[in-house]
């Protein structure tokens, strides 16, 4: 007997006002796929975007320092460790040595607010 996958919640991350354009990342913890990770929020192009904060190449934490992704130009998402890049808008691969692209995370903003959402492999962390 199979379960029907459990509907997708709505988790408050932050304040709209938190994410600046091209500036520092908001971090959470999710459980994606049974392991704890970091995962994190940006603004881009006023966009706000999620992704766990795993890089492609080698499974770690991509920030050069807490919080902080974009390059000096601010158009892309870097790997400190082997200097990956990754587009902010999606996620992709976009030169270095990555393999495929992040790991997205479904974010909306409403009413001032963003939320992040869960997904069947995807949920909050519990401490």
């Amino acid at each position: 007997m199979s379960s029907a996958p459990a509907a997708s919640a709505a988790i408050p991350l932050c304040r709209s006002s938190e994410l600046q354009e091209r500036g520092l990342a908001v971090p959470f913890d999710v459980v994606y796929g049974g392991q704890t990770c970091r995962a994190f929020a940006i603004r881009f192009e006023g966009q706000v975007h999620a992704y766990l904060n795993r890089c492609t190449h080698i499974a770690m934490e991509m920030d050069y320092q807490p919080n902080r992704f974009f390059d000096a130009s601010g158009q892309w998402l870097l790997c400190a460790t082997h200097g990956a890049a990754y587009a902010p808008a999606s996620g992709a691969c976009a030169g270095g040595p990555c393999r495929g692209g992040l790991v997205k995370i479904a974010v909306t903003e409403a009413d001032g607010m963003v939320h992040w959402h869960t997904a069947h492999n995807l949920r909050p962390a519990e401490f």
